[in-house]
């Protein structure tokens, strides 16, 4: 070991590992989080073998072709850095997700009762919405009363709306429920379909709040499922007609996103993007579902991997009645291929 310096910066570095020790004893102490007093420990000592063993950074100066040890200490403190702010990030995204959790589970929690009506089985329809008010009122009124002898029971979750969504939505007689914290398309189908479950719902079909799935489509949108020849049906607006209005290269990313999950899954669709969609009602409990925005894709994986019975139909996919698009204009594209692999590879 070679002598010990006393210099500035010693005393700087002695300094702050005293302080990121009194850290982890504190955070320790009142709250007894051991990850946090482990980091602390090894902090402390990555700083105090700066000002005790020299020659170690000399070494690895070396090694790196570095001759200053005030530039090796600069290298690891950023490595170190860059490892505790993914630390970070992970307690983040990891209270996120228990947020969202607890903001779901209250939200079925307080979904209010069916009123029962006749023994005859039910299909739930289940609409996302986040500020949907100008549409919503069409959209719900445009359901029939009964598909095939089953019971129509719309289900609106307004997601964090701040507009008038969720008052019109009852005034026509949705059910209807509320996130507090918007919590994106995927979590609101996950809280849509918990309510669902419980009521024991039969089929459920997912659709927008903005008016681009005409209700006219949802009789032969079922039909493959209560002929029992399918456990999942998707519509299709390239096997149909698309008057959704999207540009070239919204079109593009689709299809090319459609043929990877094609060629992941071995599945033969045209259109893996289409909110409308009907699913067997006990086949849901076999989807883990995790995604908060980019539903469309996980769903289609889950159900492939999980031996739903997939089955694609021609269907008429209109433009936005009213209001804006709530799709993210950046990060569209990595956000999709993220949710594939994800979904995928889990």
């Amino acid at each position: 070991m070679l002598p010990v310096t006393i210099d500035p910066l010693s005393t700087l570095l002695v300094a702050l590992a005293i302080g990121v020790l009194a850290w982890g004893f504190d955070r320790y102490r009142r709250r007894f989080e051991r990850n946090d007093l482990l980091i602390a420990g090894v902090l402390a000592s990555g700083l105090l073998s700066f000002v005790f063993m020299p020659g170690a950074f000399d070494l690895v100066g070396g090694a790196l072709d570095i001759e200053h040890r005030y530039v090796v200490i600069s290298l690891l403190a950023n490595i170190v850095f860059i490892g505790f702010l993914c630390y970070v990030l992970t307690l983040v995204r990891g209270a996120h997700d228990e947020v969202s959790e607890l903001t779901r589970a209250l939200t079925v929690e307080r979904a209010p009762a069916t009123d029962g009506g006749t023994d005859a089985e039910c299909i739930f329809v289940v609409i996302p919405a986040y500020n949907e008010g100008e549409t919503i009122t069409n959209v719900v009124s445009s359901l029939p009363e009964t598909i095939r002898g089953y019971e129509v029971q719309p289900l609106v979750v307004s997601d964090g709306s701040t507009d008038d969504t969720a008052r019109n939505a009852r005034l026509c007689g949705a059910m209807v429920v509320e996130h507090p914290i918007n919590q994106g398309q995927g979590g609101a189908l996950k809280t849509g379909f918990d309510i669902a479950l419980e009521n024991d719902a039969a089929i459920v079909i997912t659709m927008d709040g903005d008016g681009q799935h005409p209700a006219d489509e949802l009789d032969r949108l079922v039909d493959p499922i209560v002929a029992d020849e399918a456990d999942y049906v998707m519509g299709s607006r390239y096997l149909g007609v698309n008057r959704s209005g999207n540009g070239l290269v919204r079109r593009s990313g689709i299809r090319f996103f459609t043929t990877v999950i094609n060629v992941l899954t071995n599945a033969k669709i045209t259109d893996c993007t289409n909110g409308y969609r009907a699913i067997r009602g006990s086949m849901l409990e076999r989807l883990s579902l995790t995604e908060r925005r980019f539903s469309a894709p996980e769903l289609i994986i889950e159900a492939r991997k999980n031996g739903l019975r997939l089955s694609e139909i021609p269907i008429r996919i209109e433009d936005r009645k009213d209001g804006q698009s709530k799709k993210p204009q950046l990060g569209f594209a990595v956000g999709l291929m993220r949710i594939i692999l994800v979904s995928w590879l889990r």
